[in-house]
């Protein structure tokens, strides 16, 4: 719908009224976005058909409210450039494309591809291997796992809601506990994660996990300082690298008795190693962060999958680019 008034061309924007001068210069007012809500994949394949689709999405989040900011010299008008949804400052003419510095800017997939795999990913209870997504898609594996490392950095935590309340604390190895070395040993060739889980009425919240180097309070510490409230009453076993950390948390120790007394904690690292092995088979000492906080990504958000894809999708337009590093 659209209709002329003096030397304007006004027409009605997705939720809000947007206007056009003849040089082609853009103003809008408050565009409500439509998120998409579900897991239902039908709903969503309805939803995002093609590529025009995603950018249009992208846009939406990149520019809300058509909001628009030149990154060169700070003009706030524009006009069409030259691809589909990118931006034209009036002032230096420099072009903005939708994925311009966001994680998702030089990707090597089309918008459409992006969007499903990430729909599966962050919907699946159990994700997917890039092997099947590159399957399923005809692609090439390599490209697709990629993105997924793309995605995975976007799932990693921000710690700016930790975990509060009764915390457990504990660690472990991935890969089996390594032969003739008894207990915690720096000198291991696992690797070892450290996972804190809160303690809620029925049964676990929130949860995260870290790589870490060995079984110190050197290395527990920027975990705990990320991870855990100060607040919170943490509960961990009797290992003796905690103990410093009572200096700035309430710690209280107790006999493991072989996992029995942490029955939350035991359930939720046999569940990560299973995942890892049923899905993933093996990964990398570099790599293995990114499937832990894919990992808790959907584990922490297994209560509000409705929004779980428009969350991912967010971080990723709303964060600078990552390159992904050398595992040489």
């Amino acid at each position: 719908m659209e209709w002329i008034i003096g030397s304007r061309i006004r027409f009605i924007g997705i939720g809000g009224l947007c206007a056009q001068t003849k040089d082609n210069r853009y103003f809008c007012s408050m565009i409500q976005r439509e998120i998409f809500k579900g897991v239902n994949s039908i709903k969503f394949y309805n939803r995002f058909k093609n590529d025009d689709d995603c950018l249009r999405y992208m846009s939406e989040i990149k520019w809300p409210d058509e909001s628009f900011v030149c990154p060169r010299c700070g003009n706030t008008t524009y006009h069409k450039g030259r691809t589909p949804y990118s931006r034209r400052c009036n002032k230096c003419k420099r072009d903005e494309s939708v994925t311009s510095g966001t994680m998702l800017d030089r990707m090597k997939l089309a918008p459409v591809y992006a969007f499903h795999i990430a729909f599966k990913i962050a919907t699946k209870k159990k994700g997917m291997s890039s092997m099947e997504l590159a399957e399923e898609y005809e692609l090439r594996q390599k490209t697709v796992w990629e993105f997924k490392w793309k995605l995975q950095q976007a799932m990693k935590s921000s710690g700016r809601y930790p975990l509060a309340g009764i915390v457990h604390v504990d660690e472990f190895y991935i890969g089996g506990e390594e032969e003739g070395v008894v207990g915690r040993s720096s000198e291991s060739a696992k690797k070892l994660v450290i996972v804190a889980l809160e303690i809620v009425t029925d049964g676990v919240g929130r949860a995260y996990a870290q790589v870490i180097e060995d079984a110190s309070s050197l290395s527990f510490r920027p975990f705990f300082e990320k991870y855990i409230s100060k607040d919170a009453k943490v509960v961990t076993d009797e290992w003796k690298g905690y103990l410093p950390l009572k200096d700035k948390y309430q710690i209280e120790q107790r006999k493991s008795e072989n996992g029995t007394s942490f029955p939350q904690m035991h359930i939720h690292i046999m569940n990560i190693k299973g995942w890892l092995r049923g899905i993933h088979h093996h990964c990398s000492k570099e790599r293995l962060q990114g499937y832990l906080d894919e990992y808790h990504f959907r584990f922490n958000r297994r209560n509000n999958m409705d929004t779980i894809f428009d969350v991912l999708i967010r971080r990723l337009m709303n964060n600078a680019p990552t390159r992904l590093a050398s595992t040489n």
